[in-house]
């Protein structure tokens, strides 16, 4: 069994850039953008409404406060205050969610924040303090041996592992940076066979040519890449075909 995420609302004014409809129509849960990299308050409400009556999971995707960086910029944020700003986020995306008649399931760091809450114990012990701050106890979603889940884990909160579909991966498990050549893989045939790989086999082609171990409960497919929602399809139809049951994780 394997959740499908995608990032999703991540538009702003008349400015789009994912295509909402066509992905929850395919994925399981939806990472919603809160304002702070992408997203307003139209798009994440027109957003929690589909993916409400769609019966998509919908996740708070919080982010370094970053709009003209998309959230892909590096920041040092003082522990006290990213912690307030992850609870805003959430509480905003809160109330469109519950309008909707669903709510917050889980919690997934966008872009720099999520690359950072890998290693540096602060900024991920940051991030699970406001979501604790927002209320309730929503999963997190993560890397995998990362920073941000161990600290979730340690507060009770339900961590949970992805893995991605179209990033290339180190020998040690973790995310090629965007800025290094094939960081991201384009070639739609190989994003399905990786992904099937990785819900069947549970191992990925690492950037070095070696085997790399990836054990995840939910797969991401980038919602911002040329093709995404037919993407979306071929992955959802092989990972189906393979015999791996679609089902969300909340």
């Amino acid at each position: 069994m394997t959740d499908l995420n995608a990032d999703l609302g991540e538009g702003f004014g008349t400015w789009t850039l994912t295509d909402d409809d066509a992905l929850l129509a395919v994925v399981t849960s939806a990472n919603v953008a809160c304002g702070f990299h992408a997203g307003d308050a139209s798009v994440m409400r027109r957003v929690c409404d589909a993916a409400a009556a769609g019966g998509v999971r919908i996740g708070a995707q919080v982010s370094y406060r970053d709009l003209a960086g998309f959230g892909r910029r590096a920041m040092d944020v003082p522990a006290a205050e990213l912690a307030a700003e992850i609870a805003y986020q959430i509480g905003a995306l809160r109330v469109f969610a519950e309008a909707a008649g669903s709510t917050v399931s889980y919690v997934k760091p966008h872009g720099a924040l999520y690359n950072r809450t890998v290693r540096d114990d602060e900024q991920a012990a940051a991030v699970i303090e406001g979501i604790r701050l927002a209320g309730g106890s929503p999963a997190v979603l993560g890397l995998p041996g990362s920073r941000l889940l161990a600290h979730a884990a340690s507060a009770r909160l339900v961590a949970v592992e992805e893995a991605f579909a179209d990033r290339a991966y180190t020998p040690e498990g973790t995310l090629v940076p965007r800025g290094e050549a094939g960081a991201v893989v384009h070639d739609p045939d190989e994003v399905v066979r990786r992904s099937v790989g990785m819900a069947v086999e549970r191992t990925v082609t690492g950037a070095d040519g070696s085997r790399v171990p990836v054990v995840a409960r939910s797969l991401c497919v980038h919602g911002d890449t040329p093709g995404a929602a037919d993407l979306a399809r071929r992955v959802r139809a092989a990972l189906e075909e393979a015999g791996v049951t679609i089902r969300a994780f909340t």
